[in-house]
């Protein structure tokens, strides 16, 4: 069957191995937590997709990229999730060591040769939170930078060898600006403790990651140009464009599996496809454009914007193919197996990640009226 084979041919030409290994163990086991699928996402050297190839890493476009997340997603949605929360770290490390002091550099290095994983503590899961505006604290103290907060849900909590944080840090004007932290995972002072209490998505490992007095160099943090006000500046436009498109490709790989299994199933061969393809697939279409357009054009809010509408679109492609492909594979396959609630479940978790599309209705209508893009 053709359908997801260029996404998992793509996910083979960068990750050798990862989806076969993935096929062998139960959907069960890979979204149980501890899942076996992170440690098998690190042997195939997943961590180095978005490293530059300057830095030793895979240099995958985020044409490939999104490619590749669908088909992880196909196979263990926990995966997924979790690193596109990596991928999204790794983005903005390279965006970053445009404009640093080389530190990213040999960091992004480190990464692709010793493959770490980098765990993000961006935004905030609470219910009309600005997801820029942090929750962890940073403070100058002496030659040091004190770090104090908690991120949760954090993906990845588990597994880390880096916590990449988003801090508030005052400058020598009083003026609070957004800042990038990179914490080591055994840094003194960062503890792991449980959050998440269901099931579903079990396996990314999003727990509650608590800083108290922790300690870095400021060659650690990398200060932007983003106040209160939250308008994106390059490093966070870069951010959010890597975070929508490689969220929305993970779970339309969800639903897609969903759709594998209608596609497959017993007098399938003699039906029509299209209610479940077509949805997806458009999605993902739109998807790629973004990405296309990533390699092709400057990226601006307006490209952001299109991002969105890409995500925002594949939540109500998910949301109906969803429901198509439960229906179609009946009460019994309900009764049977836990798979295919299991999946829909998963994949309409899109709709939690922020922003969400009711925080950004007033934004994007001020949008079309020619202001700049909030985030919020």
């Amino acid at each position: 069957m053709t359908f997801l084979h260029l996404e998992r041919a793509t996910l083979e030409t960068f990750m050798p191995g990862l989806d076969e290994r993935l096929a062998r163990h139960p959907l069960a086991a890979l979204e149980s937590a501890p899942s076996p699928a992170i440690a098998e996402f690190r042997a195939a050297g997943g961590p180095a997709l978005l490293v530059p190839a300057q830095h030793a890493g895979a240099g995958a476009t985020p044409l490939e990229a999104v490619r590749a997340q669908r088909a992880v997603g196909a196979r263990c949605p926990s995966l997924a999730v979790a690193t596109t929360m990596h991928h999204f770290s790794v983005a903005g490390l390279a965006e970053a060591a445009k404009y640093g002091s080389g530190l990213e550099g040999v960091l992004l290095e480190s990464v692709a040769k010793e493959r770490l994983l980098l765990a993000s503590a961006f935004a905030e899961g609470n219910t009309g939170q600005n997801i820029l505006r942090p929750h962890i604290t940073a403070q100058r103290r002496g030659d040091r930078i004190v770090l104090n907060g908690r991120k949760m849900p954090c993906s990845l909590a588990r597994s880390m060898d880096l916590l990449t944080a988003s801090v508030a840090l005052a400058d020598e004007d009083g003026v609070e600006r957004l800042a990038v932290a990179l914490v080591p995972a055994d840094a003194p002072g960062v503890e792991v403790r449980p959050f998440w209490r269901t099931p579903v998505l079990a396996g990314a490992e999003s727990e509650q990651v608590v800083l108290t007095e922790v300690e870095l160099d400021p060659q650690m943090v990398v200060v932007t140009d983003v106040t209160a006000e939250a308008v994106p500046d390059a490093l966070n436009i870069a951010g959010f464009l890597w975070f929508e498109l490689l969220l929305t490709a993970g779970y339309l790989g969800v639903a897609s599996a969903l759709v594998e299994r209608v596609l497959e199933r017993p007098g399938a061969a003699e039906e029509d496809p299209t209610p479940y393809t077509v949805p997806v697939e458009a999605a993902m279409l739109a998807v790629e454009a973004v990405a296309r357009a990533m390699a092709d054009e400057a990226w601006t809010d307006g490209l952001l914007v299109r991002a969105l509408y890409a995500r925002y679109a594949a939540q109500e492609a998910i949301a109906r193919t969803s429901a198509a492909c439960l229906a179609a594979l009946g009460g019994m396959a309900f009764i049977g197996s836990p798979e295919g609630a299991y999946l829909a479940a998963a994949a309409g978790a899109l709709n939690f990640h922020p922003p969400s599309r009711s925080r950004m209705a007033r934004p994007l209508r001020d949008h079309l009226d020619g202001r700049p893009l909030r985030i919020g």
